[in-house]
C-alpha cells in the first residue's frame, strides 16, 4: 500500500507542477483543501477514491494518471529483444519499436523488406496517418492507385484507411521507419 501512496504523491505533484499550479489552485479546483493536497504529495496521507475522483475531475485528468506508474524518462529498446512480425514467407519483417500508448496517440515500427519482398496492407481505422521514411534500399509504394518509389533519405505520410501495398523492387534490402498516428 505504500509504493502506490509514494507513486500517487509523485504524480499529483508532477501534474500540479506541470500545470503550473499551486496547492491553494489546485484545492480551489477539487475541492479538496490544501492541506489534504500537501499532505498526499509529501506522501503522508493515503487519499480515499473518493478524494482521488476528485483531484483527477478538478485538474481535469484521468483517474489512471494518478495511479499510473511513472515511466522513465530515457528507454532503450534493443532491437535483439524484438521478436520480428513476419510476413511474405519471411521476407517482409516488423519490428514494433513504440507501442500504443493511449495518451501519445501513436506507434513506431522498424521494417526491413528483402528483395522482391511484399506486403499488400489491409486499410487501418478511419483517419490514421501512417509516415515512412526509408533508410535503406528502395520502396515501390502504392495507395488510392498511384504508385511511388522512395529511395534512401525520401518520407512519405499518407492516410492508411485505404488498402496500400509495400513492395521492395530494387537488388538490395530496404529498411524504414514507419510511425502510425491514429486520431482521437
Amino acid at each position: 500500500m505504500e509504493e502506490i501512496n509514494l507513486i500517487i504523491a509523485e504524480n499529483i505533484k508532477k501534474i500540479r507542477k506541470s500545470k503550473e499550479l499551486s496547492l491553494e489552485k489546485v484545492a480551489e479546483l477539487t475541492g479538496v483543501s490544501k492541506t489534504m493536497i500537501g499532505q498526499i504529495e509529501r506522501g503522508e496521507s493515503a487519499p480515499t477514491i473518493t478524494t482521488l475522483w476528485k483531484i483527477a475531475n478538478g485538474l481535469k485528468i484521468s483517474f489512471s494518471a494518478l495511479i499510473d506508474y511513472p515511466k522513465p524518462d530515457t528507454r532503450v529498446i534493443l532491437r535483439s529483444d524484438i521478436q520480428p512480425l513476419l510476413e511474405d514467407n519471411g521476407k517482409y519483417r516488423v519490428y514494433l519499436s513504440f507501442p500504443f500508448e493511449e495518451s501519445k496517440r501513436f506507434e513506431g515500427y522498424t521494417v526491413e523488406i528483402d528483395k522482391g519482398g511484399y506486403l499488400d496492407a489491409n486499410s487501418h481505422m478511419e483517419g490514421t496517418e501512417e509516415l515512412i521514411t526509408v533508410f535503406d534500399g528502395e520502396l515501390s509504394f502504392r495507395v488510392n492507385n498511384n504508385e511511388y518509389l522512395l529511395k534512401s533519405g525520401d518520407s512519405i505520410s499518407f492516410l492508411a484507411d485505404k488498402p496500400h501495398v509495400y513492395h521492395n523492387p530494387g537488388q538490395t534490402i530496404t529498411r524504414l521507419s514507419m510511425i502510425l498516428y491514429y486520431p482521437s
